[in-house]
């Protein structure tokens, strides 16, 4: 069964989580990415839970019942990192594993580069790593235009503009990359709840806003500009990396380079799933997380 907590942080930031497990039972925590919310994580969090995790999911920053400034500056990368921070901090000890998607991926990577003492392992799906991004953006023109629609939603009114007509512009997003068979109604409508909620799509397109890790364009360098130290990129927990290769938006070269950043790396290709992996192969995305977390460290 999926309950709901708010966790208040100790810089005065809330986040509404879901979970399920017994507490004190080894923790899992799953970071959902954009357009998303805490939800698409349910079938994960019960299937750990039966397994004897504790899982929580939180709404991100900005997300449903999450607290959501509205000043973009306050979605820049090393405040939405501290919100996670703090959250796996109160769990008492180290997590057994945290498990991100797309920007939550994107905090993970910097989780696991700042803390590491908070968790023993590092599951990444279809999120680049800070320094193969920085890289791809600056030298990869197909990776420049597979990035572009940032550039939409880094716009002032790109939330006003995805909530037009029943989200039209948004469904595309799930279904571009090929059959979204997983996308019924019953699914479609907890979306629609997820994005008119709370601040709605504002939050999350305050991540763009506030992200210089973008395409660059006439007015604005993007990741041209950016200067990552190689102290912001090392990872030193044991990660696997789980990627579908028919992800359009994140190309196959952002998995070049990794082992020098991340030592203890495995990495799983899923050459028949998209970025949306969650949903087209759920079961088989638990089972390589189980094994991966009941290995040895």
């Amino acid at each position: 069964m999926i309950e709901r907590f708010v966790q208040a942080l100790p810089h005065g930031i809330e986040l509404e989580c879901r979970a399920a497990g017994a507490p004190g039972a080894p923790v899992l925590v799953f970071l959902h990415g954009f357009p998303e919310a805490a939800f698409v994580w349910d079938d994960m969090l019960t299937h750990f839970a039966a397994r004897g995790f504790r899982c929580i999911a939180p709404n991100l920053r900005g997300y449903a019942g999450s607290s959501s400034p509205v000043d973009p500056e306050q979605y820049r990368a090393r405040l939405l990192v501290q919100d996670i921070t703090a959250l796996l901090a109160a769990q008492g000890g180290p997590i057994e594993a945290l498990v991100a998607h797309d920007w939550g991926g994107a905090l993970a990577w910097s989780v696991a580069n700042q803390r590491p003492e908070l968790l023993r392992r590092l599951v990444i799906v279809n999120a680049p790593h800070p320094g193969a991004f920085a890289r791809e953006l600056r030298h990869n023109p197909r990776q420049q235009a597979a990035s572009s629609y940032m550039l939409f939603l880094a716009r002032p009114d790109a939330a006003a503009l995805l909530a037009e007509d029943d989200f039209r512009r948004l469904w595309p997003v799930f279904t571009a990359m090929g059959p979204a068979d997983w996308l019924d109604a019953p699914a479609k409508d907890r979306y629609r709840q997820a994005w008119r909620g709370g601040a709605g799509l504002v939050g999350g397109c305050n991540y763009y806003q506030a992200s210089p890790l973008r395409p660059p364009s006439p007015q604005d360098p993007g990741a041209a500009g950016l200067d990552l130290p190689e102290s912001m990129l090392a990872v030193r927990v044991p990660t696997l990396v789980i990627w579908g290769m028919r992800d359009t938006a994140l190309l196959p070269e952002l998995l070049d380079g990794l082992p020098a950043w991340v030592p203890q790396l495995q990495v799983e290709r899923i050459e028949d799933a998209s970025h949306w992996i969650v949903h087209e192969q759920p079961q088989r995305l638990a089972a390589r997380i189980e094994e991966f977390v009941a290995a040895p460290a």
